[in-house]
């Protein structure tokens, strides 16, 4: 691989990569065959982003997120720091989309910090994933998930809770358990 843009640029990209003018990569990052990043997008530092991704125009990716082959992040996702977006994983941004469409309005999705995407799940856009959730491989997100909350199916229905390490700490749909974290990990510390 090479570093883009010159010595000065921190990231490195192999020749493949698409990198468009007034877009902004972090120090660290790395880029893989074929991916493209348009204008006005925004990603952080020590984040890997795999074969066949495109960043769209003015989407926010926080620091060490990863992203695997085939993933598409269209304008109105916001992606937090240390997220993991799984192989073919969607998003969505438009909620009445029409070929002919001339007034379609984005829909801003959040996927905050720490959360992971399964493989070839779908995010609706206007949901928010919360800090540390689980979304299932195969999963079509129609709601907001909460916080370490585990869900899967196609719709995506509570199925447990997980760790910041992703183990699962309890099964219970409903109700999350008092700690939110295993023996092995224990409390978050703040960042």
């Amino acid at each position: 691989m090479q570093s883009a843009g010159g010595s000065k640029a921190g990231y490195v990209a192999e020749p493949t990569a698409k990198i468009e003018d007034g877009a902004v990569i972090g120090p660290g990052t790395r880029l893989w065959d074929h991916v493209h990043v348009r204008e006005g997008a925004r990603i952080g530092s020590g984040c890997n982003i795999a074969k066949n991704v495109y960043v769209d125009t003015d989407v926010v990716i926080g620091d060490r997120v990863k992203i695997q082959n085939n993933v598409s992040v269209y304008h109105g996702v916001t992606v937090e720091d240390d997220v993991f977006l799984g192989p073919s994983c969607v998003f969505t941004n438009d909620l009445l989309p029409r070929a002919g469409s001339t007034d379609w309005q984005v829909v801003p999705t959040k996927v905050h910090r720490g959360a992971s995407v399964g493989a070839n799940a779908t995010v609706l856009c206007g949901t928010t994933l919360g800090r540390w959730a689980m979304i299932a491989a195969g999963s079509v997100v129609t709601h907001d998930v909460e916080p370490h909350q585990l869900v899967r199916g196609n719709p995506a229905r509570p199925a447990g809770w997980v760790c910041r390490c992703g183990a699962v700490i309890s099964r219970n749909a409903k109700t999350p358990p008092t700690s939110l974290h295993c023996d092995d990990c224990g409390p978050e510390e703040p960042r």
